[in-house]
């Protein structure tokens, strides 16, 4: 199998190992002075997750200087606006972690622009490694909708969404609001060295059985089938 499912009893387990194993992420990076580039999402179980973190962190004394933070997907909005991914993240993350300006590469979702995506793509090309000219996250974080959306990629996507290939895409029209949002292209998470995968809450069991499915529908399926390992965290019975 291309995917491996490890299993939690709740959500608060979850947050937790997944916090310590991304502090092995970063401890190995630090050891060999290379960046570790990551790419964050949103959602209930995030918000678990970066509490976890920042007390793991600081009990283990973590060095974040080598860490880039980009994001898998932003709704558009401003970024103090509490539908903002950005907003999380900072609030619960950043701010606790003090994490440079610098190493916060945010995509602007109150511009919602092919000219934002380009410039989203000039910031990572600048911290990424490049494989066949393509950047390379080095981890990228995903949650899963109960429609088995990830990022901002939604089911009965368009040729254009399915297709793209560079790395950042606008997405018009999402079923879910707000309809006008920024995310990773299918190209980018199939490239990346390692997707976790944080599925959480119970009304989400049908959309994780149907992902796990060789021939499963969902775009969570789609991205299991382009890799050749995806990781799933999931507090749900299946």
């Amino acid at each position: 199998m291309n995917f491996e499912l490890i299993s939690f009893a709740n959500a608060d387990e979850l947050a937790s190992r997944v916090a310590n194993l991304w502090l092995d992420e970063i401890e190995s990076a630090n050891h060999t002075g290379k960046n570790h580039c990551v790419a964050l999402s949103g959602g209930r179980i995030t918000q678990k997750f970066f509490a976890a973190t920042v007390e793991q962190a600081k009990a283990r004394n973590i060095s974040f200087e080598r860490v880039h933070f980009f994001w898998a997907d932003e709704r558009c909005v401003p970024p103090t606006d509490p539908e903002s991914n950005f907003k999380m993240a900072n609030e619960l993350l950043f701010v606790p972690l003090k994490i440079s300006e610098k190493q916060i590469h945010r995509l602007c979702g109150e511009i919602a622009s092919t000219e934002v995506v380009k410039i989203a793509e000039t910031e990572l090309r600048q911290f990424t490694q490049l494989k066949n000219n393509f950047p390379i996250l080095d981890l990228i974080f995903l949650g899963m909708g109960e429609d088995g959306h990830v990022a901002s990629l939604f089911p009965n996507a368009s040729a254009k969404i399915l297709d793209t290939v560079v790395p950042f895409m606008v997405v018009e029209n999402s079923p879910k609001p707000p309809p006008k949002r920024l995310s990773l292209s299918y190209a980018a998470i199939t490239a990346a060295k390692q997707v976790w995968v944080l599925a959480s809450g119970s009304g989400k069991e049908f959309a994780l059985k149907e992902s796990l499915k060789p021939d499963g529908k969902t775009p969570l399926a789609r991205v299991i089938r382009l890799r050749a390992d995806t990781k799933i965290y999931a507090d749900i019975k299946i």
